[in-house]
């Protein structure tokens, strides 16, 4: 509907002006091609009724509040989420914290509290898997009976599916962890990418001759871990080759926090602070812990070696 995009935090944070809405609603993990045809969905239906779309996030995702570090992998942190919701043409992206008492509204006291009174939904579109309340217990036969006394109209999507498969995100990182990066691609509408601001690292990739970019995950665990061939797109817009570790740095003791780092061939660039986005395109190996530094240094220029030859061919 507009041409605006904006993310609101918190249901403290909507507004009367954010009463009235075309509302879908999930974790979005990916913003795949599944996810894509909802949202193709809302904003048919955004532009229907000449309202604002809207897509109700949740952070953590359900499933990472529950499980903790024992939840699958995601395959985006929460900023990469909101720009790519809003790359498909989304208006609004509400993201409510997924907390206790969150997690503890019944099915009712969700509709009621949220979608009826903060949002003053006026049609809600759900993925046909969508459940939501206490214990999951509410799904789409609860929406549809409240839209009913609410006057607000419900909508299921049918399973978006490739090859007879559904596409989800569950699939999606599996092939990514059988290093089936086309296939991935496929899933996703757009080669899988990790993107995030280059922070100050411990400068050992100099000492070890291959200086690198070094970016936080931001999540419990990644869906990818090992050597890369990689092909890195720079604030400038520039696209330079490169290879990643993605990772907890075994040989030089790093913690449990996984961390990427990237070289960039035949560059010198100092990063610190821009934003990078770093697409994968063949794994080189899994990680793993060495003698000492000077095995690791062997390793490293063997893995530029034969990234650079990934290239090549």
């Amino acid at each position: 509907m507009s041409s605006t995009h904006e993310f609101i935090r918190g249901l403290y944070n909507v507004k009367p002006v954010h009463f009235g809405n075309v509302v879908t609603m999930g974790s979005f993990d990916g913003v795949h091609l599944g996810h894509q045809a909802i949202i193709e969905q809302l904003k048919a239906q955004s532009e229907r009724l000449n309202l604002p779309s809207m897509v109700m996030i949740f952070e953590p995702q359900p499933h990472e509040f529950f499980a903790g570090d024992k939840a699958p992998a995601r395959l985006m942190r929460l900023g990469e989420k909101i720009h790519a919701l809003f790359d498909q043409g989304v208006d609004r992206v509400l993201c409510l914290p997924f907390n206790h008492s969150l997690s503890s509204l019944t099915a009712a006291e969700f509709i009621q509290q949220i979608l009826i009174n903060a949002l003053g939904v006026r049609y809600l579109v759900v993925g046909d898997d969508f459940r939501f309340g206490n214990g999951r217990s509410g799904g789409y036969s609860d929406l549809v009976k409240a839209g009913k006394q609410h006057n607000f109209d419900v909508t299921d999507t049918q399973s978006f599916l490739i090859d007879q498969q559904r596409v989800s995100s569950t699939r999606i990182r599996g092939l990514l962890q059988e290093n089936d990066f086309a296939q991935a691609a496929h899933l996703l509408g757009k080669p899988y990418t990790i993107s995030g601001r280059v922070i100050k690292g411990q400068q050992l990739g100099r000492q070890l001759g291959a200086p690198t970019a070094n970016v936080h995950l931001h999540r419990y665990r990644s869906p990818l871990a090992g050597v890369f061939a990689v092909v890195v797109e720079l604030a400038s817009g520039e696209s330079v080759n490169g290879v990643a570790n993605v990772g907890v740095r075994p040989t030089l003791g790093g913690d449990d926090k996984a961390i990427l780092e990237v070289h960039l061939f035949d560059r010198s660039d100092d990063l610190y602070g821009q934003n990078i986005v770093v697409e994968f395109k063949h794994q080189l190996r899994q990680e793993e812990r060495f003698e000492n530094l000077d095995a690791l240094k062997q390793q490293i220029q063997a893995d530029i070696t034969q990234a650079r030859d990934f290239f090549k061919n």
